[in-house]
């Protein structure tokens, strides 16, 4: 008898000549699934009348007489950045405007969105704004969620169909691929139009000290004043925007009233998720209380300066013509990007960067050749292949490595094992630590917090939102935080005597330190599949 490459008894090619049939239909069925047509978008935009709230009343007792300027407090401890959301939902009257590229459903998303179920049921008007890359599966979430009175839910630039896997959402749209793989990279929170959170950090468990295989350091700031309505005005155009649907014309009902759909988010959402006070009694890394503490004692603590909030068009993650923006997406004076670049070149002294994911590009290497050729001292941290949950970006990364170092840029990459070692970003225990934020502090004066990372994806494919602050104190504070890293938890890279990369581990009081000869903490296996891969990955795609 001939020997068959798969006969009925071998049940692991019976599953994976399914999985390939299954590829073919989808593949032959993908062109029949699109977005929804004339969907009913109801009009709304940030409330006006913030400023007669509670919060609203704090937010103007703390702030200077004078020009009008914007409040800010600084939130580096996963803990006390979450705490910080959760209270202001807890505390807001009129309005709650969310917007994340990732809301997990995980503890950290579902202890979210209950509180925010909270905020509606005491009038509070909520409008989430999810981007709908890693919402497979959680349509029955959001739906119950968009069932309470006061509630908002709406997807940016949805998958139309195979919605309840991550698979076959994209089976489903691989004809659509230059659309689908465009998203909203944003991450916004804004109470009663007064006071919010921005920064890095998207709602899920690893952005808060609560997952157990790696956990991500990061930066968000708190936000209040004058800049809190022009980020409300970005909320709206992202909100009202062609690009965002409704999640009711995305998800088919299913013949549940409103009031079994409120008792299924109950049921999908009821868990031990809670912040443990202990973890808050004392201050953070600088200094500051928990914000319940400050906000029951009627003093908001926030150091005030003038800032600018910019966020890319939405119309940027759709790839549209360039008639029909006007500009590209890093040409127009409105992007992230512009005014990132504006700021890194008109540098006089010294840059200070932190960003997980580092590819400079063109443009990138550009403004550091012309910083540096104009004097100005640069650093960045950025992850090592270790510490990255994105291995392919490292590929495109370490093609610049050695030139960034020749053009005397000091590049460090976090180390997750001396991360796990210091306790001053929070206790790792054994995840694995990484490196998340957004940011940069320029000439110890102005500082860039935001979702923009330093790679292809955030310049040309989604979209971002970042906040330039123009204060000294702040950039001290950032400062510092950056020292930290570097000291700390990262290794140094350096060129040696051939030219080739070495990384420098810091050694204790006299010793002498560690120069290591390849990529510190991975395997020959890790490695080796960099080099594997490492002539078919399009810089362009990571």
């Amino acid at each position: 008898m001939p020997n068959f490459p798969c006969r009925a008894a071998d049940e692991p090619c019976a599953r994976w000549l399914a999985w390939l049939l299954l590829g073919i239909v989808a593949l032959c069925m993908a062109g029949c699934a699109g977005l929804p047509a004339d969907v009913q978008r109801k009009p709304s935009v940030a409330i006006s009348d913030g400023a007669d709230t509670t919060l609203g009343r704090l937010v103007q007792a703390a702030a200077p007489p004078g020009e009008p300027l914007s409040g800010f407090r600084l939130l580096p401890m996963p803990q006390f950045s979450l705490h910080a959301r959760i209270e202001l939902a807890r505390r807001a009257q009129r309005s709650i405007d969310v917007q994340y590229y990732l809301v997990q459903n995980d503890e950290t998303g579902r202890y979210l969105l209950r509180a925010l179920r909270d905020a509606a049921d005491r009038g509070v008007r909520v409008r989430l704004l999810v981007d709908d890359l890693y919402t497979a599966g959680a349509d029955p979430l959001f739906a119950s969620f968009a069932a309470h009175p006061n509630v908002e839910v709406r997807f940016f630039n949805p998958f139309p169909a195979g919605r309840g896997r991550f698979g076959t959402r994209w089976a489903w749209s691989i004809l659509d691929f230059d659309r689908v793989h465009r998203r909203m990279h944003n991450k916004l929170y804004v109470v009663d139009n007064v006071i919010g959170v921005m920064g890095g950090r998207n709602m899920a468990n690893e952005y808060f000290l609560r997952d157990g295989g790696s956990n991500f350091i990061d930066i968000d700031t708190l936000v209040a004043g004058a800049v809190v309505p022009r980020l409300s005005s970005l909320f709206d155009m992202y909100w009202s925007s062609p690009y965002v649907y409704p999640i009711e014309s995305l998800v088919p009902a299913t013949g549940e009233t409103p009031q079994q759909l409120r008792e299924r988010f109950d049921k999908l959402t009821t868990g031990p998720e809670q912040l443990h006070p202990e973890e808050l009694a004392s201050t953070d890394l600088l200094g500051n209380n928990p914000l319940a503490k400050d906000l029951d004692a009627g003093a908001l603590k926030l150091v005030w300066a003038r800032a600018e909030a910019y966020a890319d068009a939405p119309a940027k993650a759709l790839a549209p013509t360039d008639e029909a923006r006007g500009l590209p997406a890093d040409e127009s004076k409105d992007s992230v990007l512009y005014n990132v670049r504006r700021y890194l070149r008109g540098a006089e002294n010294e840059i200070m960067q932190t960003t997980p994911y580092l590819i400079p590009g063109r443009g990138g290497m550009e403004t550091i050749r012309l910083v540096r050729g104009n004097g100005v001292g640069y650093s960045i941290v950025t992850n090592s292949l270790a510490a990255t949950d994105e291995s392919l970006v490292h590929i495109g990364y370490r093609r610049y490595r050695a030139e960034m170092l020749r053009l005397g840029v000091e590049l460090y990459e976090l180390s997750p094992k001396r991360v796990e070692q210091t306790r001053r970003f929070g206790m790792y225990g054994s995840a694995s630590g990484r490196l998340h934020g957004k940011s940069a502090v320029i000439d110890r004066k102005i500082v860039f917090i935001g979702s923009m990372n330093f790679d292809p994806r955030s310049m040309l494919h989604n979209t971002e939102v970042g906040i330039f602050i123009f204060s000294p104190q702040i950039a001290q504070q950032l400062t510092s935080l950056i020292g930290f890293i570097r000291l700390d938890g990262a290794y140094q890279l350096q060129l040696g005597p051939t030219g080739a990369i070495e990384w420098v581990s810091p050694a204790a009081g006299d010793a002498a330190d560690t120069i290591l000869h390849q990529e510190p903490e991975t395997d020959y296996w890790s490695r080796w599949k960099l080099e594997l891969l490492a002539p078919l990955v399009p810089e362009s795609l990571l």
